[in-house]
């Protein structure tokens, strides 16, 4: 394992001092991340400290340290997982052969592709929540949107590096050009279509976090099988983090549920569409956050593409992409003749059918991805279980509101129901997305609590808060 290099300008743990080619090439594009930072990342806080975690260093027992840390000053650095040197490739037409150090001739224009996207999404979601600090419910969680926010611009720093390390000027033409994007420009938009929708409120924030970071974490375990190790340890890494981004969305959605159930048995209100008593009471009725939860949880299924993908199966033959836990799976990792079931139209029925693996990676991986959302959403259950209330939150049928793949643009129910082939999508699918009345609402709750140990009425204090901190603690020093 490569020592960490804490003192040098750029923090790492890949010899980047032995390198001069390579760190003069990144010294030279700090400049230019540093003022897309400046232009796009949280508006409004440059000088305040925050309480952040900062990776020092790749050891799972103490990774990172907590101080207060002025965003702009944050040390945003390189950091590769423990390398193995008898790892071999776990997949694809490679199986067994050593893993790659070096970027494999053959794949080099598959392979960059596959860092660009990935680097693409890390900034995209910098810009979606740069606004979202102005209307945060406390400190406690500000400190946690800064926190999603450094480390997303760390994970570009990680892309960035591979690109340029690896492919010399093509890399650094597309390190530049993803300092040049902007989340939903019409001209220069992200790549990816849930990259460039808004993020106006907090409780989009929560959806984000648990759904399309989710995303992030089914697409970097993937990658963190790559039979290309670098690519492979620095999505390792990259995982550690990733973590705390699902906890807030998790945690956030759970207090979220926690102050509307605490509230509503205070007010002796049982049932759960009363919705204008409830929303009286100043927190979100499960209705609203039901068709929030269908919006995000659609959007964040069309990142995984189409259903059949001929790119993801020649990533996965080459050796590059795997499967979700690969390593773990029980079969021969190649699938030349293996089969899995996939969700298609027949005329008014969605049925399942066998299909190649290989060309169904897609699906899979969205399937894996799915079947963990469940799991959220049942501990959000339990907790409105507890209160008695009659409502259960559920993830919507994975043909809802799609338009990727296909049931693209298709009018489908949450419950998988195909509608009159005269309905229209965009009709039909709103009756169960947020309304114009739902977003006001929500936008209306949207106000700053920025005192010490005080949240806004539509969220519950965190039960543990971020390093065993009181709730009361001062997670960001405002700068007056």
């Amino acid at each position: 394992m490569e020592l960490i290099d804490y003192d040098a300008q750029i923090p790492n743990n890949v010899s980047l001092a032995s390198d001069e080619r390579l760190k003069r090439a990144l010294e030279q594009w700090y400049p230019g991340y540093l003022n897309w930072w400046n232009q796009m990342g949280p508006n409004g806080f440059s000088e305040s400290e925050v309480y952040l975690r900062t990776a020092t260093g790749v050891d799972p027992k103490g990774w990172a340290q907590f101080q207060y840390v002025k965003m702009p000053e944050y040390r945003w650095g390189i950091f590769l997982a423990p390398g193995d040197p008898e790892r071999r490739i776990g997949f694809g037409e490679h199986l067994g052969e050593p893993v790659w150090q070096e970027v494999p001739g053959e794949y080099r224009a598959m392979l960059r592709r596959l860092l660009v996207v990935q680097g693409d999404t890390e900034p995209a979601s910098v810009e979606q929540q740069r606004h979202l600090g102005a209307t945060a419910p406390s400190l406690y969680d500000l400190r946690n949107l800064f926190q999603v926010n450094v480390e997303e611009g760390r994970h570009l720093w990680a892309m960035v590096y591979l690109l340029q390390r690896y492919f010399g000027r093509d890399g650094r033409e597309e390190a530049e050009a993803l300092l040049t994007r902007r989340s939903g420009d019409e001209d220069r938009p992200r790549m990816l279509g849930a990259f460039n929708e808004d993020t106006p409120d907090w409780l989009s924030f929560f959806m984000f976090t648990f759904f399309t970071d989710r995303d992030g974490k089914y697409q970097l375990e993937a990658l963190a099988q790559s039979g290309f190790d670098p690519l492979a340890r620095t999505t390792r890494f990259m995982l550690t983090e990733e973590a705390h981004h699902m906890f807030v969305g998790e945690s956030g959605i759970g207090r979220v549920i926690e102050a509307t159930v605490n509230a509503m048995k205070a007010s002796a209100i049982e049932d759960p569409y009363d919705t204008d008593r409830i929303r009286a009471l100043g927190v979100i009725d499960l209705p609203t956050l039901q068709r929030y939860l269908n919006f995000h949880f659609s959007v964040s299924l069309d990142l995984f593409g189409a259903e059949a993908s001929s790119n993801a199966a020649n990533a996965f033959a080459a050796g590059l992409k795997g499967r979700f836990n690969e390593h773990k799976i029980d079969d021969d990792h190649q699938l030349a003749s293996a089969t899995y079931p996939v969700l298609r139209r027949d005329g008014d029925n969605i049925v399942a059918r066998d299909e190649p693996a290989l060309t169904v990676l897609n699906a899979r991986l969205r399937d894996d991805y799915a079947n963990d959302c469940t799991n959220g959403v049942k501990r959000w259950n339990k907790a409105i279980e507890r209160s008695s209330i009659q409502f259960q939150l559920s993830l919507p049928h994975l043909g809802f509101h799609r338009r990727v793949g296909e049931f693209q643009m298709m009018p489908i129910d949450p419950d998988g129901h195909i509608a009159p082939s005269t309905a229209s999508f965009d009709d039909f699918t709103a009756e169960y997305l947020p309304t114009a009345a739902d977003r006001s609402y929500i936008n209306s709750l949207m106000q700053p609590v920025y005192d010490r140990g005080t949240y806004a009425s539509w969220i519950a204090a965190p039960k543990v808060a971020i390093d065993n901190k009181p709730g009361d603690f001062e997670f960001v020093r405002l700068h007056a």
